[in-house]
């Protein structure tokens, strides 16, 4: 009893990264898109010079980074963020949008001046094409709410409108609750983290217990979601030790968005 217990506790505070792979259908997509979204990294270490997160990536071979906020945090050291920035704007087209806390540390732009200066796509309102071989999408990108909720619907809007129609157009936004909104937008995919996987999960039973903004048992706490026409894509998020609880039965993941 003691030694499987022992096995339970270490299954259920398991720490170690995991690669999640969702695939989308699109008649607009002529060619196979890989996208890995790297969600809520919240400064953490994965590795020396983060060669963990950075190795992970690479064996995707992704065409393009996601970050959809919480890169960095407003509480903890930034050097980790720095140095998986720096490495991966140098590999792929890398976009990024902010999440509450960059918002909340008051230094959000001088975040995102950064991250330009690495050659990282800073989405704000606008929308961009990423052309590959044969097919290009468009990922577009709104800041956190945090700064002003009608400022960032506001800006969500101006995103959609800058895709061209017929595009496959992809929004990443920090808050996967604002699922409403996003169903009535148009957009192919919306990438989302902020939910943590809900923090503790039952394997099979409760996908998650708590998420921020959404409460007890939260609805879209980690996973691939159909609101109508739209596929929102939550991911689980990296934050492993600068969050106050314990992940249960709740890896951190890299999630690949494989577009088909």
């Amino acid at each position: 009893l003691t030694a499987a217990a022992i096995v339970l506790a270490g299954a259920a505070l398991d720490p170690r990264l995991k690669t999640v792979t969702y695939v989308l259908q699109s008649p607009k997509i002529s060619a196979p898109v890989r996208l890995a979204v790297v969600a809520d990294l919240h400064g953490c270490r994965y590795g020396e010079d983060m060669g963990h997160l950075l190795s992970a990536v690479q064996k995707a071979a992704p065409d393009a980074v996601l970050i959809p906020g919480d890169f960095f945090d407003d509480d903890h050291a930034m050097k980790n963020t720095r140095i998986f920035a720096r490495a991966i704007a140098a590999e792929y087209p890398t976009f990024y949008v902010s999440g509450n806390h960059e918002i909340a540390s008051k230094r959000a732009d001088a975040m995102k001046e950064e991250l330009r200066s690495y050659g990282i796509t800073v989405l704000e309102g606008d929308a961009v094409p990423l052309a590959l071989d044969g097919v290009t999408v468009w990922i577009a990108g709104a800041d956190d709410p945090l700064i002003g909720r009608a400022s960032a619907a506001a800006q969500r809007k101006s995103a959609r409108e800058a895709i061209p129609a017929g595009a496959f157009g992809i929004l990443l936004s920090h808050r996967p609750e604002l699922s409403e909104e996003y169903a009535v937008l148009g957009f192919d995919a919306v990438v989302s983290g902020h939910a943590h996987g809900g923090q503790w999960r039952i394997p099979y039973l409760v996908n998650g217990f708590y998420a921020p903004h959404q409460g007890i048992f939260p609805a879209y706490a980690g996973g691939l979601y159909d609101l109508g026409t739209t596929k929102l894509i939550v991911s689980r998020g990296l934050a492993r030790e600068t969050t106050p609880l314990p992940r249960i039965f709740n890896r951190p993941e890299l999630v690949i968005v494989e577009i088909q």
